[in-house]
Order: C-alpha cells, then sequence, then structure tokens
C-alpha cells in the first residue's frame, strides 16, 4: 500500500494531466455532435476488429469439424446416389432396399511411383471393412480394398500393374478393362475397345456396369489419346485420372452387400457346365 502511495506522490503531476484529460474530453464529446459520432465510430471500428479476429481464429479451429461435416453430408449424397441409379436400372435392387453401404476415411499413406502402388486407410474389420470392397475419392475410383487388420487396411491403387477394372465410355457404353503401364502416376490404359467403336480425345471414361464391386458410372478420367492397334483390331486409349494420385486425403468406401450372394451364384453356376 505504502508503495501504491509513493508512486501516486512521485507521479501526481502527470496522474493529475491524465485525469483532467479525460474529463475534458468527455465534456468535447458530450457537447458536440461530430465528435460524439466520431467517437462512438472507432469505438464501433475497434470492437468490431476485435470481434473479427476472434471470429477468424474460432472458424480455423472448427475447420476440422466442418470439414467431417461435409464428408459425412458427400457420403450420405453417393449412397443415395449410387442407390438411386441402381434401382432406376431394374438391377437386383428390391424397393426400400440399399444395395451399397458407403464409409468414409483418410488415406496415411500413399505411394505412387512403384509398379504395384498401395495406399493405406485408417479403417479396418472394426469398421466392417473387408477385402474386394471398392475405394473412390470425390472425383473418381481410388482402387480395391486387398488386406485389412483390426483398424487400418490396404487398398491396391488403380496404379498397380496387376490391377484390372470393368470400365467403360461414358457416351457409348462399350465396355474395356482399366490397366496401368507403370509409365505415368496421372495416365492409365483402357484396353480391349473394338475397332469400330467411334471415339474422341476428351470422351469421359466411367465403371462400367460388369463389376460387383464398383457401383456404375463413377468418373474415371478423360481419353487423351488413342491409337490403334492392327494387329489385334483394337484401341490402345490412355486415359488421364480426375484424381491427383499425389494428393490423397478423403476417401469413401463402396460395398455392394450383395457381392457374396452374387459370387456364389456364378461360381455355382460355372461349377455345374
Amino acid at each position: 500500500m505504502q508503495q501504491i502511495i509513493n508512486f501516486v506522490i512521485r507521479h501526481k503531476n502527470f496522474l493529475l494531466y491524465l485525469f483532467l484529460m479525460m474529463v475534458s474530453l468527455g465534456f468535447t464529446v458530450q457537447s458536440h455532435s461530430y465528435h460524439q459520432s466520431s467517437f462512438f465510430n472507432s469505438s464501433n471500428w475497434i470492437s468490431g476488429s476485435i470481434y473479427q479476429a476472434f471470429d477468424g481464429i474460432t472458424s480455423y479451429f472448427g475447420l476440422s469439424q466442418e470439414n467431417q461435416k461435409l464428408v459425412d453430408e458427400n457420403k450420405r449424397l453417393r449412397k443415395l446416389l449410387f442407390n438411386q441409379e441402381t434401382d432406376s436400372k431394374d438391377t437386383v435392387s428390391l424397393p426400400g432396399r440399399s444395395i451399397y453401404t458407403i464409409l468414409s476415411g483418410k488415406v496415411i499413406k500413399n505411394s505412387y511411383s512403384d509398379p504395384r502402388n498401395y495406399i493405406t486407410i485408417d479403417l479396418g474389420s472394426t469398421d466392417s471393412l473387408k477385402a474386394d470392397m471398392g475405394v473412390i475419392t470425390p472425383k473418381g475410383i481410388l482402387g480395391i480394398v486387398e488386406n485389412v487388420s483390426r483398424n487400418y487396411a490396404t487398398v491396391q491403387s488403380i496404379l498397380n500393374e496387376k490391377s484390372n477394372i470393368n470400365a467403360k465410355l461414358k457416351n457409348t457404353n462399350h465396355f474395356g478393362s482399366l490397366v496401368w503401364n507403370t509409365k505415368r502416376f496421372n495416365i492409365v490404359q483402357l484396353v480391349d475397345i473394338p475397332r469400330l467403336v467411334p471415339l474422341m480425345v476428351g470422351d469421359t471414361i466411367v465403371t462400367g456396369g460388369m463389376s460387383s464391386i464398383f457401383p456404375e458410372n463413377v468418373p474415371i478420367g478423360t481419353i487423351q489419346k488413342f491409337d490403334l492397334d492392327t494387329a489385334n483390331s483394337f484401341y490402345r486409349i490412355d486415359v488421364q485420372l480426375f484424381n491427383d494420385m499425389t494428393n490423397l486425403k478423403n476417401v469413401y468406401i463402396v460395398q455392394n452387400v450383395d457381392r457374396r450372394e452374387i459370387m456364389e451364384l456364378q461360381e455355382q453356376t460355372i461349377n455345374e457346365q
């Protein structure tokens, strides 16, 4: 307490000056409308700047939650889209029943420069993940689940020399196989398309309806160039992927709940022949 008194005594002139200045400013603001308006505008500007900065900080820390909301919403919409497309084509879907279920996950490891590239995701058997489920991103297909542990799974990327996925030309519905020649990480190849099929650079390639893994019409990429193999009468088509395979984060795992039944029926039919 004594120190406070000593401080006031030492700085009494300065403190008196501040007091008188505050009193004079108060009288000035109250007696003149212009000064009053300027004072309140300045106060509003300062408080507005503080609130804006605070809102920016809280928005930054809320980005993770907002991103997860978008992922969940995309998952719901994709499930509706896949099952709606299935119903509209009079396939094995029954009224009120969904063929495809969707899970959302994240990539924790990705390779794209090896002949046999694999991707690791943060979902496993505890999330009902199984081998041979399709994996896609918001832009297109990514690969097929190969091995599953309790909390993680590895995905055989479409950038894998062993990859072979049913695909088609969106405009004509002609089917072929999507493979990779291991040369470029943004280009895959569509093979087994007959020479009579009309092609144009820029045509869209999507998943076909002959796969029990992927829904039909999931985007893959566009034709970059094509050549005719005159010996076999088939096109060699380079497809530029919609996905940036070097920058993968959010993924969706697609399960065809009828796949096991379909595979068992097909195997039974083959064995009877």
